[in-house]
Order: C-alpha cells, then structure tokens, then sequence
C-alpha cells in the first residue's frame, strides 16, 4: 500500500449550542457530566450543496446531550447523541465520540456517524468521518468541522 495518502474534504459544519452541566458526580468509572445539547445550526461545506439547494443545511434539534465522563487518570470520554433537521426534512442522527488527554490540544479530534434515513444524503450513511471539535464554552457551545476521509493512490 505504499504511496497511498490519506485526504479529507469538509463535509459540514454543526455549531452545537449547549444548556446548563448535568454533574451526575462519581461514579464507578470515573466523574459523570451530562450536557444537554439543546439546539444550534449546520452548515455545509465546499461542494455540499450550499444553501438554498436542499443539501447540508439545517438546525441542531433539542434533546440530545454529551454523557461526558472524566476518567480517573484524567482523561475524559465524550459520548454525545443528537439529531439535526435539514433543510429538505430529513432528520439525521449523530453519535459524536471521543477520548482526549487531560488538557487536550484543540480542535479535540473525534468521530462523529450519521445514521441516515432512507431518502437522506447517503455520502453521510457510510465512510469515515473526523471532527475537528472547538469548544467555547464561554458561549455554551461547540462547533465541530467534519471531515469524510478517504485514500488516495
């Protein structure tokens, strides 16, 4: 396989915004936070359809969170469950996870999938995808830049 090279192209990006810390508090794996993901926008990227074309645009709904959980060594899970609207209808569900250091360099690196109804963007169904995750937590929210990877020869 020598002389392959990984690429990436900007498939979408979500600005998660957030609501008020859950701190469940200790438990046997480590410290427990949910944090309610509680709306926010998407937005595609190069070659996605752009707005007004009924491709990756759409909202963040309400009701999903981040079931965060530090680790004893310092380390932190994140293990977040929500879903987005698009701009044509089609409800989209993501599940965003990660394990980052203690004091993690930024954007945190994470793996977002998309399960996507029949009539949805199947580009989102199946491959790889990374997000580039930045959290401004001053602000309540996250914004995350997803990437599908591929393999060039």
């Amino acid at each position: 396989m020598s002389g392959a090279a990984l690429t990436s192209v900007h498939v979408l990006t979500i600005d998660a915004l957030l609501g008020e810390v859950v701190e469940v508090g200790h438990v046997p794996t480590g410290f427990r936070r949910v944090i309610p993901v509680v709306g926010g926008t998407v937005t595609g990227g190069p070659g996605s359809g752009g707005p007004g074309s009924g491709g990756l645009e759409g909202v963040v709904l309400p009701g999903g969170a981040d079931w965060n959980l530090e680790r004893p060594d310092g380390s932190v899970e994140l293990w977040a469950r929500y879903e987005v609207r698009l701009s044509d209808g089609v409800v989209v569900s993501v599940t965003n996870t990660a394990l980052h250091p203690p004091r993690p360099q930024v954007p945190i690196l994470t793996t977002p999938v998309f399960e996507v109804p029949d009539g949805g963007p199947e580009s989102l169904r199946t491959g790889v995808h990374v997000g580039l995750l930045v959290p401004r937590l001053e602000e309540r929210r996250v914004h995350i830049e997803v990437h599908r990877v591929g393999v060039s020869a």
